[in-house]
Protein backbone atom coordinates (compact mmCIF):
# COMPACT_ATOMS: atom_id res chain seq x y z
CA UNK A 1 0.00 0.00 0.00
CA UNK A 2 1.03 3.13 -1.03
CA UNK A 3 2.67 4.89 2.69
CA UNK A 4 0.47 7.99 1.85
CA UNK A 5 -2.53 6.14 1.76
CA UNK A 6 -1.71 4.20 4.48
CA UNK A 7 -1.17 7.40 7.07
CA UNK A 8 -4.36 8.65 5.35
CA UNK A 9 -6.37 5.44 6.34
CA UNK A 10 -4.72 5.60 9.88
CA UNK A 11 -5.67 8.81 10.44
CA UNK A 12 -8.34 9.10 13.65
CA UNK A 13 -10.95 11.56 14.42
CA UNK A 14 -9.24 13.16 17.18
CA UNK A 15 -6.20 13.80 15.14
CA UNK A 16 -8.22 15.07 12.51
CA UNK A 17 -9.77 18.00 14.58
CA UNK A 18 -6.55 18.51 16.42
CA UNK A 19 -4.25 19.35 13.86
CA UNK A 20 -6.98 20.79 11.09
CA UNK A 21 -5.70 24.44 11.56
CA UNK A 22 -5.81 25.40 7.99
CA UNK A 23 -9.15 23.87 7.60
CA UNK A 24 -12.13 23.41 10.22
CA UNK A 25 -9.57 24.96 13.21
CA UNK A 26 -9.26 28.41 11.14
CA UNK A 27 -12.43 28.36 10.40
CA UNK A 28 -13.64 28.06 14.21
CA UNK A 29 -11.06 30.52 15.85
CA UNK A 30 -12.11 32.76 13.21
CA UNK A 31 -16.01 32.67 14.68
CA UNK A 32 -14.82 32.80 17.75
CA UNK A 33 -11.87 35.15 18.00
CA UNK A 34 -12.47 37.14 14.70
CA UNK A 35 -14.19 40.14 17.02
CA UNK A 36 -11.23 40.99 18.18
CA UNK A 37 -9.72 41.68 14.98
CA UNK A 38 -13.18 43.48 13.84
CA UNK A 39 -13.06 45.70 17.28
CA UNK A 40 -9.85 46.84 16.78
CA UNK A 41 -10.82 49.01 14.35
CA UNK A 42 -13.08 50.84 16.58
CA UNK A 43 -12.80 53.71 18.37
CA UNK A 44 -14.06 52.36 21.58
CA UNK A 45 -11.12 52.48 24.54
CA UNK A 46 -10.43 49.08 26.30
CA UNK A 47 -10.93 46.17 24.94
CA UNK A 48 -13.51 45.86 22.28
CA UNK A 49 -16.76 43.66 22.10
CA UNK A 50 -18.75 42.44 18.96
CA UNK A 51 -18.52 44.82 16.13
CA UNK A 52 -22.37 45.05 15.82
CA UNK A 53 -22.79 46.44 19.26
CA UNK A 54 -24.31 48.64 20.72
CA UNK A 55 -27.16 47.88 18.41
CA UNK A 56 -29.07 51.31 19.55
CA UNK A 57 -27.63 54.62 21.84
CA UNK A 58 -27.20 52.84 24.85
CA UNK A 59 -28.46 55.00 28.38
CA UNK A 60 -25.67 53.07 30.72
CA UNK A 61 -22.22 52.11 30.19
CA UNK A 62 -22.06 49.40 33.17
CA UNK A 63 -24.22 48.11 35.65
CA UNK A 64 -23.73 47.06 39.44
CA UNK A 65 -25.61 44.75 40.52
CA UNK A 66 -26.32 44.33 44.46
CA UNK A 67 -27.36 40.64 44.50
CA UNK A 68 -29.22 40.03 48.17
CA UNK A 69 -28.91 36.37 48.32
CA UNK A 70 -31.36 34.61 50.55
CA UNK A 71 -34.90 36.52 49.39
CA UNK A 72 -35.73 39.85 51.66
CA UNK A 73 -39.03 39.84 52.63
CA UNK A 74 -40.98 42.09 50.20
CA UNK A 75 -44.14 42.22 52.58
CA UNK A 76 -41.72 43.79 55.65
CA UNK A 77 -39.28 46.53 53.70
CA UNK A 78 -41.13 47.76 50.32
CA UNK A 79 -44.55 46.40 49.75
CA UNK A 80 -46.69 47.82 52.60
CA UNK A 81 -50.51 45.62 52.88
CA UNK A 82 -52.56 46.81 56.17
CA UNK A 83 -54.22 43.74 55.23
CA UNK A 84 -51.42 41.55 56.77
CA UNK A 85 -51.65 43.45 59.99
CA UNK A 86 -55.75 43.06 59.38
CA UNK A 87 -55.38 39.73 58.89
CA UNK A 88 -52.74 38.81 61.31
CA UNK A 89 -52.72 35.12 62.69
CA UNK A 90 -56.34 34.52 60.56
CA UNK A 91 -55.44 31.84 58.09
CA UNK A 92 -54.76 33.23 54.65
CA UNK A 93 -57.64 32.59 52.36
CA UNK A 94 -57.51 29.36 50.48
CA UNK A 95 -58.36 31.66 46.96
CA UNK A 96 -55.11 33.25 47.34
CA UNK A 97 -52.46 30.84 48.49
CA UNK A 98 -54.12 27.40 47.36
CA UNK A 99 -52.55 25.33 44.82
CA UNK A 100 -49.46 26.99 44.86
CA UNK A 101 -46.02 25.76 44.93
CA UNK A 102 -43.49 26.06 48.16
CA UNK A 103 -40.54 25.03 49.21
CA UNK A 104 -40.65 21.46 51.36
CA UNK A 105 -40.36 23.84 55.08
CA UNK A 106 -44.10 24.77 54.28
CA UNK A 107 -45.03 22.51 51.58
CA UNK A 108 -46.76 20.48 54.28
CA UNK A 109 -47.68 22.66 56.16
CA UNK A 110 -51.44 23.05 56.87
CA UNK A 111 -52.21 26.42 58.80
CA UNK A 112 -50.70 29.30 57.18
CA UNK A 113 -51.37 32.02 59.83
CA UNK A 114 -51.00 35.28 58.11
CA UNK A 115 -48.04 37.32 59.39
CA UNK A 116 -48.01 40.90 59.79
CA UNK A 117 -45.03 42.90 58.61
CA UNK A 118 -42.78 43.23 61.63
CA UNK A 119 -41.59 46.38 61.32
CA UNK A 120 -43.07 50.11 60.89
CA UNK A 121 -43.70 51.68 56.89
CA UNK A 122 -43.41 55.34 56.13
CA UNK A 123 -43.65 57.04 53.14
CA UNK A 124 -41.01 58.95 51.79
CA UNK A 125 -39.72 61.99 49.52
CA UNK A 126 -42.00 63.89 46.68
CA UNK A 127 -42.41 60.13 45.30
CA UNK A 128 -44.46 59.16 48.86
CA UNK A 129 -42.76 55.47 48.62
CA UNK A 130 -43.14 53.46 51.57
CA UNK A 131 -40.30 51.98 52.96
CA UNK A 132 -39.44 50.00 56.19
CA UNK A 133 -38.27 51.76 59.65
CA UNK A 134 -35.16 49.28 59.27
CA UNK A 135 -33.99 50.95 55.99
CA UNK A 136 -34.11 54.69 56.92
CA UNK A 137 -30.86 55.36 54.85
CA UNK A 138 -32.72 53.84 51.40
CA UNK A 139 -35.76 55.58 52.55
CA UNK A 140 -33.42 59.12 52.19
CA UNK A 141 -33.09 58.20 48.80
CA UNK A 142 -36.40 57.24 47.18
CA UNK A 143 -37.22 59.80 44.37
CA UNK A 144 -33.70 58.55 42.98
CA UNK A 145 -35.03 55.12 42.92
CA UNK A 146 -37.49 52.96 41.07
CA UNK A 147 -39.18 50.54 42.75
CA UNK A 148 -41.14 47.18 41.09
CA UNK A 149 -43.42 45.75 43.15
CA UNK A 150 -44.75 43.42 40.50
CA UNK A 151 -42.04 40.48 39.78
CA UNK A 152 -41.96 37.07 39.93
CA UNK A 153 -39.96 33.89 39.04
CA UNK A 154 -40.37 30.03 38.57
CA UNK A 155 -38.72 28.71 40.92
CA UNK A 156 -38.96 28.18 44.76
CA UNK A 157 -35.53 27.37 46.11
CA UNK A 158 -32.63 29.33 46.36
CA UNK A 159 -30.04 28.05 44.04
CA UNK A 160 -32.04 27.94 40.70
CA UNK A 161 -33.75 30.99 41.96
CA UNK A 162 -30.38 32.50 41.42
CA UNK A 163 -29.08 31.11 38.78
CA UNK A 164 -32.16 31.73 37.07
CA UNK A 165 -31.91 35.71 37.63
CA UNK A 166 -28.09 35.88 36.61
CA UNK A 167 -28.16 33.14 33.87
CA UNK A 168 -31.84 32.86 32.18
CA UNK A 169 -31.91 29.21 32.98
CA UNK A 170 -32.63 27.45 36.44
CA UNK A 171 -30.59 24.96 35.45
CA UNK A 172 -26.49 25.88 36.00
CA UNK A 173 -24.23 26.22 32.65
CA UNK A 174 -25.17 28.82 30.98
CA UNK A 175 -23.71 32.19 30.55
CA UNK A 176 -24.28 34.92 33.38
CA UNK A 177 -25.26 38.12 32.71
CA UNK A 178 -22.04 39.61 32.80
CA UNK A 179 -20.35 37.16 31.27
CA UNK A 180 -23.09 38.04 28.16
CA UNK A 181 -21.91 41.89 28.88
CA UNK A 182 -18.51 41.31 28.81
CA UNK A 183 -18.60 39.04 25.73
CA UNK A 184 -20.74 41.75 23.78
CA UNK A 185 -19.77 45.07 25.12
CA UNK A 186 -16.13 44.53 25.77
CA UNK A 187 -14.57 46.50 28.74
CA UNK A 188 -13.49 50.40 29.29
CA UNK A 189 -10.62 49.33 30.11
CA UNK A 190 -7.73 46.95 29.53
CA UNK A 191 -6.37 47.01 33.30
CA UNK A 192 -8.99 45.66 35.16
CA UNK A 193 -11.72 42.56 34.34
CA UNK A 194 -14.97 43.67 32.13
CA UNK A 195 -16.45 41.80 34.56
CA UNK A 196 -16.04 41.06 38.62
CA UNK A 197 -17.37 39.84 41.33
CA UNK A 198 -17.56 40.11 44.99
CA UNK A 199 -19.18 38.06 47.81
CA UNK A 200 -20.18 38.66 51.33
CA UNK A 201 -22.46 37.52 54.38
CA UNK A 202 -23.98 38.56 57.18
CA UNK A 203 -21.99 38.35 60.39
CA UNK A 204 -23.82 35.86 62.06
CA UNK A 205 -23.15 33.33 59.58
CA UNK A 206 -27.36 32.68 59.90
CA UNK A 207 -27.99 30.57 57.23
CA UNK A 208 -26.09 28.40 54.73
CA UNK A 209 -26.31 30.14 51.33
CA UNK A 210 -23.69 29.04 49.37
CA UNK A 211 -21.97 31.43 46.69
CA UNK A 212 -21.26 28.52 43.80
CA UNK A 213 -19.05 30.18 40.67
CA UNK A 214 -21.77 29.39 38.06
CA UNK A 215 -23.10 32.08 39.14
CA UNK A 216 -20.73 34.32 37.54
CA UNK A 217 -19.43 31.70 35.04
CA UNK A 218 -19.10 31.64 31.38
CA UNK A 219 -21.20 29.06 30.63
CA UNK A 220 -20.28 27.97 26.59
CA UNK A 221 -18.93 31.37 25.99
CA UNK A 222 -15.27 31.37 26.28
CA UNK A 223 -13.64 31.61 30.00
CA UNK A 224 -12.08 34.74 29.22
CA UNK A 225 -15.82 35.93 29.59
CA UNK A 226 -16.81 34.75 33.36
CA UNK A 227 -16.38 36.82 36.11
CA UNK A 228 -13.30 37.92 38.12
CA UNK A 229 -13.94 36.74 42.28
CA UNK A 230 -12.04 39.15 43.97
CA UNK A 231 -11.45 37.70 47.75
CA UNK A 232 -12.73 38.52 50.63
CA UNK A 233 -9.45 38.85 52.83
CA UNK A 234 -5.65 39.50 51.53
CA UNK A 235 -5.12 40.42 47.80
CA UNK A 236 -8.28 40.35 45.94
CA UNK A 237 -6.54 38.22 43.05
CA UNK A 238 -3.72 35.52 44.55
CA UNK A 239 -0.66 35.70 42.56
CA UNK A 240 -0.43 39.35 41.86
CA UNK A 241 2.72 40.01 43.98
CA UNK A 242 6.06 38.68 41.85
CA UNK A 243 8.14 35.94 43.44
CA UNK A 244 11.10 37.40 45.77
CA UNK A 245 14.10 37.55 43.10
CA UNK A 246 11.81 38.52 40.27
CA UNK A 247 11.76 41.49 38.85
CA UNK A 248 8.85 43.11 37.02
CA UNK A 249 11.33 43.05 33.94
CA UNK A 250 12.03 38.79 34.27
CA UNK A 251 8.13 38.60 34.77
CA UNK A 252 7.74 40.93 31.51
CA UNK A 253 9.98 38.70 29.29
CA UNK A 254 8.73 35.05 31.13
CA UNK A 255 5.64 36.67 30.20
CA UNK A 256 6.25 37.41 26.46
CA UNK A 257 8.10 34.33 25.71
CA UNK A 258 5.17 32.09 27.19
CA UNK A 259 2.61 33.85 24.77
CA UNK A 260 4.72 33.02 22.17
CA UNK A 261 4.81 29.57 23.20
CA UNK A 262 0.77 29.36 23.72
CA UNK A 263 0.42 31.14 20.55
CA UNK A 264 1.81 28.31 18.36
CA UNK A 265 -0.39 26.04 20.37
CA UNK A 266 -3.23 28.26 19.28
CA UNK A 267 -2.55 28.16 15.78
CA UNK A 268 -2.09 24.15 16.00
CA UNK A 269 -5.47 23.65 17.32
CA UNK A 270 -7.50 26.90 17.11
CA UNK A 271 -8.80 26.26 20.99
CA UNK A 272 -10.43 29.37 21.98
CA UNK A 273 -9.46 28.40 26.47
CA UNK A 274 -5.80 28.71 24.90
CA UNK A 275 -6.83 32.50 23.58
CA UNK A 276 -8.28 32.83 26.56
CA UNK A 277 -4.90 31.57 29.17
CA UNK A 278 -2.93 34.80 26.70
CA UNK A 279 -5.25 37.35 27.93
CA UNK A 280 -5.78 36.30 31.59
CA UNK A 281 -2.10 36.24 31.79
CA UNK A 282 -1.56 39.64 30.17
CA UNK A 283 -4.27 40.67 32.11
CA UNK A 284 -2.81 39.55 35.49
CA UNK A 285 0.65 41.40 34.90
CA UNK A 286 -1.36 44.56 34.03
CA UNK A 287 -3.54 43.97 37.55
CA UNK A 288 -0.45 43.97 39.65
CA UNK A 289 0.00 47.94 39.01
CA UNK A 290 -4.27 48.84 38.80
CA UNK A 291 -5.40 46.39 41.67
CA UNK A 292 -3.16 47.91 44.17
CA UNK A 293 -4.50 51.75 43.32
CA UNK A 294 -8.16 50.19 43.26
CA UNK A 295 -7.67 49.12 46.52
CA UNK A 296 -6.03 52.13 48.23
CA UNK A 297 -8.77 53.91 50.43
CA UNK A 298 -6.44 56.43 51.71
CA UNK A 299 -7.65 59.36 49.00
CA UNK A 300 -11.15 58.75 50.14
CA UNK A 301 -12.48 61.95 52.34
CA UNK A 302 -13.88 61.16 55.65
CA UNK A 303 -17.50 61.90 54.44
CA UNK A 304 -17.46 59.30 51.60
CA UNK A 305 -16.35 56.21 54.30
CA UNK A 306 -18.70 58.04 56.87
CA UNK A 307 -21.73 57.71 54.34
CA UNK A 308 -20.69 53.52 53.47
CA UNK A 309 -20.98 53.28 57.32
CA UNK A 310 -18.46 51.51 60.08
CA UNK A 311 -17.67 48.77 58.24
CA UNK A 312 -16.25 50.29 55.30
CA UNK A 313 -12.71 49.21 55.59
CA UNK A 314 -12.98 45.71 56.50
CA UNK A 315 -12.75 43.95 53.82
CA UNK A 316 -15.35 41.60 52.67
CA UNK A 317 -17.68 43.18 54.04
CA UNK A 318 -20.85 44.65 52.25
CA UNK A 319 -19.90 48.23 52.66
CA UNK A 320 -16.43 47.34 51.67
CA UNK A 321 -17.34 45.91 48.67
CA UNK A 322 -20.36 48.88 47.80
CA UNK A 323 -17.39 51.35 47.87
CA UNK A 324 -15.23 49.11 45.72
CA UNK A 325 -18.20 48.63 42.88
CA UNK A 326 -18.14 52.69 42.72
CA UNK A 327 -14.04 52.86 42.34
CA UNK A 328 -14.27 49.73 39.84
CA UNK A 329 -16.82 51.99 38.01
CA UNK A 330 -15.05 54.87 37.79
CA UNK A 331 -12.37 52.75 36.59
CA UNK A 332 -14.19 51.55 33.49
CA UNK A 333 -15.27 48.00 34.82
CA UNK A 334 -18.51 47.11 32.50
CA UNK A 335 -20.48 44.60 35.24
CA UNK A 336 -19.86 44.77 38.83
CA UNK A 337 -21.82 41.82 40.96
CA UNK A 338 -21.99 42.49 44.56
CA UNK A 339 -23.45 39.39 46.68
CA UNK A 340 -24.53 39.54 50.13
CA UNK A 341 -26.18 36.35 51.91
CA UNK A 342 -28.18 36.17 55.01
CA UNK A 343 -31.53 37.02 53.72
CA UNK A 344 -32.86 33.38 54.55
CA UNK A 345 -34.82 34.12 57.34
CA UNK A 346 -36.84 31.13 58.09
CA UNK A 347 -36.57 30.92 62.02
CA UNK A 348 -35.15 33.80 62.74
CA UNK A 349 -37.21 37.48 61.23
CA UNK A 350 -37.84 38.97 64.47
CA UNK A 351 -34.11 39.04 64.74
CA UNK A 352 -31.58 38.37 61.95
CA UNK A 353 -34.02 40.98 59.46
CA UNK A 354 -32.69 43.57 61.23
CA UNK A 355 -29.48 42.78 61.59
CA UNK A 356 -29.04 42.29 57.63
CA UNK A 357 -30.76 45.20 56.83
CA UNK A 358 -28.50 46.83 59.42
CA UNK A 359 -25.44 45.80 56.97
CA UNK A 360 -27.26 46.55 53.62
CA UNK A 361 -28.98 50.12 54.45
CA UNK A 362 -26.25 52.48 54.55
CA UNK A 363 -23.64 50.87 52.36
CA UNK A 364 -26.65 50.67 48.88
CA UNK A 365 -27.57 54.73 50.02
CA UNK A 366 -24.18 55.98 49.97
CA UNK A 367 -23.15 54.16 46.70
CA UNK A 368 -25.87 55.28 44.93
CA UNK A 369 -25.36 58.99 46.50
CA UNK A 370 -21.36 58.27 45.93
CA UNK A 371 -22.45 57.36 42.22
CA UNK A 372 -24.55 61.12 41.89
CA UNK A 373 -22.41 63.32 42.81
CA UNK A 374 -19.53 62.10 41.03
CA UNK A 375 -22.03 62.04 37.86
CA UNK A 376 -21.83 58.61 37.68
CA UNK A 377 -25.28 57.58 38.20
CA UNK A 378 -26.72 58.62 34.72
CA UNK A 379 -24.65 56.13 33.20
CA UNK A 380 -24.80 53.20 35.56
CA UNK A 381 -27.07 50.79 36.53
CA UNK A 382 -27.35 50.23 39.89
CA UNK A 383 -30.34 46.72 40.79
CA UNK A 384 -31.03 45.56 44.22
CA UNK A 385 -33.00 42.27 44.79
CA UNK A 386 -33.02 38.92 45.55
CA UNK A 387 -33.81 35.81 43.94
CA UNK A 388 -37.72 35.78 45.55
CA UNK A 389 -39.94 37.39 48.05
CA UNK A 390 -40.90 35.59 51.74
CA UNK A 391 -44.87 34.50 52.11
CA UNK A 392 -47.34 36.61 53.66
CA UNK A 393 -48.11 33.77 56.02
CA UNK A 394 -46.05 32.50 58.81
CA UNK A 395 -43.61 29.43 58.62
CA UNK A 396 -44.44 27.90 61.70
CA UNK A 397 -46.54 28.75 64.80
CA UNK A 398 -48.19 31.84 65.55
CA UNK A 399 -47.23 31.75 69.01
CA UNK A 400 -43.72 30.94 68.99
CA UNK A 401 -42.57 34.19 68.79
CA UNK A 402 -39.21 33.63 68.99
CA UNK A 403 -39.09 31.48 65.79
CA UNK A 404 -41.22 33.67 63.47
CA UNK A 405 -40.60 33.25 60.00
CA UNK A 406 -41.06 33.48 56.04
CA UNK A 407 -40.67 30.80 53.41
CA UNK A 408 -39.90 31.71 50.12
CA UNK A 409 -42.16 33.42 47.85
CA UNK A 410 -42.10 33.80 43.80
CA UNK A 411 -44.97 34.71 43.08
CA UNK A 412 -44.51 38.31 44.37
CA UNK A 413 -41.60 40.48 45.40
CA UNK A 414 -40.17 43.91 45.03
CA UNK A 415 -36.64 45.12 43.87
CA UNK A 416 -35.22 48.80 42.98
CA UNK A 417 -33.15 50.12 40.29
CA UNK A 418 -31.34 53.49 39.90
CA UNK A 419 -29.42 55.39 37.28
CA UNK A 420 -28.70 54.27 33.95
CA UNK A 421 -31.78 55.59 32.04
CA UNK A 422 -34.32 54.39 34.86
CA UNK A 423 -37.06 56.53 35.69
CA UNK A 424 -36.64 57.70 39.26
CA UNK A 425 -38.69 58.29 41.94
CA UNK A 426 -41.40 55.84 40.99
CA UNK A 427 -43.17 52.64 42.14
CA UNK A 428 -44.05 50.13 39.30
CA UNK A 429 -46.72 47.20 39.07
CA UNK A 430 -48.26 45.81 42.38
CA UNK A 431 -49.33 42.74 44.10
CA UNK A 432 -52.99 41.74 45.80
CA UNK A 433 -53.95 42.78 49.10
CA UNK A 434 -51.86 40.90 50.97
CA UNK A 435 -48.48 40.39 48.83
CA UNK A 436 -48.86 37.48 47.39
CA UNK A 437 -49.52 37.27 43.35
CA UNK A 438 -48.35 40.09 41.17
CA UNK A 439 -51.42 41.01 39.66
CA UNK A 440 -50.68 44.80 38.16
CA UNK A 441 -48.00 45.37 35.37
CA UNK A 442 -46.51 41.98 36.32
CA UNK A 443 -42.51 41.51 35.91
CA UNK A 444 -41.33 38.48 34.46
CA UNK A 445 -37.43 37.67 35.40
CA UNK A 446 -36.81 37.64 31.71
CA UNK A 447 -38.64 40.82 31.41
CA UNK A 448 -36.07 42.55 33.75
CA UNK A 449 -33.49 41.03 32.11
CA UNK A 450 -34.65 42.27 28.20
CA UNK A 451 -34.85 46.02 30.20
CA UNK A 452 -31.36 45.81 31.31
CA UNK A 453 -29.60 44.90 28.04
CA UNK A 454 -31.76 47.45 26.62
CA UNK A 455 -30.40 49.89 29.08
CA UNK A 456 -27.15 48.65 27.44
CA UNK A 457 -27.92 49.47 24.14
CA UNK A 458 -28.77 45.92 23.69
CA UNK A 459 -31.91 43.79 21.41
CA UNK A 460 -31.99 40.73 23.88
CA UNK A 461 -33.47 38.61 20.74
CA UNK A 462 -30.31 39.46 18.72
CA UNK A 463 -27.44 39.17 21.52
CA UNK A 464 -26.76 35.16 20.70
CA UNK A 465 -24.29 32.52 20.73
CA UNK A 466 -24.40 29.41 18.78
CA UNK A 467 -24.05 26.28 21.13
CA UNK A 468 -25.25 22.63 19.97
CA UNK A 469 -26.76 23.86 17.19
CA UNK A 470 -29.19 26.22 18.71
CA UNK A 471 -28.73 30.13 18.89
CA UNK A 472 -28.87 30.99 22.67
CA UNK A 473 -29.17 34.36 24.24
CA UNK A 474 -29.93 34.98 28.07
CA UNK A 475 -33.83 35.64 28.02
CA UNK A 476 -34.07 32.25 26.31
CA UNK A 477 -37.02 32.62 24.13
CA UNK A 478 -39.06 34.78 26.31
CA UNK A 479 -39.12 38.70 28.04
CA UNK A 480 -40.03 41.74 26.93
CA UNK A 481 -38.63 45.34 27.55
CA UNK A 482 -40.58 47.14 30.63
CA UNK A 483 -40.86 50.43 28.79
CA UNK A 484 -42.05 52.01 31.33
CA UNK A 485 -40.26 52.22 33.57
CA UNK A 486 -37.17 54.09 30.96
CA UNK A 487 -36.78 57.62 31.32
Amino acid sequence: MNPHHEASALYTRRQFFGRSACGLGTAALSSLLGRDAFGAATSRRGVPGLPDLPHFAPKAKRVIYLFQNGAPSHVDLFDYKPKLREWHGRQIPDEVAGGKRFSTMTGGQTARPVLGEITQFKQHGKSGAWVSSFLPRTAEIVDDLCFVKSMHTEAVNHAPAITFFLTGSEMAGRPSMGAWMSYGLGSETEDLPAFVVMTSRDKEASCGQIFYDFYWGSGFLPTKYQGVAFRGSGDPVLYLSNPAGMSREVRRGMLDDLAHLNDIKRHDFADPEIATRIAQYEMAYRMQTSVPDLTDFSKESAETLAMYGPDVMRQGSFAYNCLMARRLAERGVRFIQVMHAGWDQHRNLNTQLKIQCDDVDAPSAALIRDLKQRGLLDDTLVIWGGEFGRTPFLQGKIEDTKQWGRDHHPYAFSLWMAGGGVKPGMSYGASDEFGFNAVQNKVHVHDLQATILHQLGINHEKLTFKFQGRNFRLTDVHGHVVKDLIA
